[in-house]
């Protein structure tokens, strides 16, 4: 237990370590495409935004606070559910997955990972769109500037039921862990890409992979189309269950919630649902 403290602090460094990079990749991607194919070209660019420090703040946080809640969980459910608690047991248990699907080949696994990833995320997300879920989802929603850089404005309860408690969902159920390899990066530049100021739709591919336009109706008021396009990754979803909008000939303008109570920095967001 005495070298924890540590191991924390290592997690925290290599987290941050390789988030600057890819932080770095896509701030210059994205100023360079939004410059050419910008969806609301009246808009600030992502670098001037008000927001901006709140926006910076999520970036760098969520990833940490996602990397030492996952290894959490899967510790404990490693111990509840499979009564592993030995350490050396733990590694070589989730090492290489575990059980029938970690025998099959790792793209598959990926592949797999992805699309029941995305199916329970999307039910995930229509149900954080109403009831009590809403005011920590809300702060998603409130970026009136929305631009990569959005794309990790996050609350931690939103985070731990969603994304978190999925991917330790189908890592317990016996995925490898290795897949995150590939995983990882698309996920990370997919998410920056439909947050990103850019008017692609992809022409027929609108119906494979979610763009831009696509995500960006979905940051709409709700008369817009702010309560349809829950599909993270793949249209499908909002095509099969009725809640698919893509207007011809129109892109969105204006986003944000009607809540003028959200306050505008992340330690004000954070406790924003608490007081509702």
């Amino acid at each position: 237990m005495s070298n924890l403290p540590m191991e924390v602090v290592e997690m925290l460094g290599q987290t941050i370590t390789k988030v600057v990079p890819i932080t770095i990749v896509l701030a210059v991607v994205f100023s360079v495409l939004t410059h050419f194919w910008a969806c609301n070209r009246t808009a600030a660019p992502w670098w001037s935004k008000r927001e901006l420090i709140t926006d910076l703040c999520y970036w760098f946080f969520v990833p940490v606070f996602a990397r030492v809640f996952r290894i959490g969980l899967l510790v404990l459910g490693a111990g509840v559910v499979f009564n592993i608690h030995d350490a050396d047991e733990l590694i070589a248990f989730y090492d290489n997955g575990h059980g029938p699907l970690s025998q099959l080949p790792l793209w598959c696994q990926a592949l797999l990972f992805v699309l029941l990833s995305d199916f329970m995320l999307y039910w995930l997300h229509r149900l954080f769109h109403g009831g009590a879920f809403w005011k920590y989802h809300a702060i998603h929603h409130s970026s009136e500037e929305l631009d990569w850089i959005s794309a990790a404005r996050f609350h931690p309860v939103n985070l731990f039921i969603g994304t978190i408690g999925v991917d330790v969902f189908l890592l317990m159920a016996g995925i490898s862990p290795n897949i995150m390899l590939w995983v990882g990066p698309f996920t990370t530049f997919h998410s920056a890409f439909v947050h990103a100021n850019l008017n692609w739709t992809l022409g027929p591919f609108k119906y494979v992979l979610a763009t831009p336009v696509f995500h960006r109706w979905h940051h709409t008021s709700l008369q817009e189309g702010g309560n349809t396009n829950f599909a993270g990754t793949f249209p499908i979803w909002d095509i099969l269950f009725g809640t698919y909008r893509m207007p011809e000939g129109r892109l969105p303008q204006d986003y944000g919630t009607d809540d003028a109570r959200i306050p505008n920095e992340i330690v004000g967001q954070l406790a924003y649902p608490f007081r509702q």
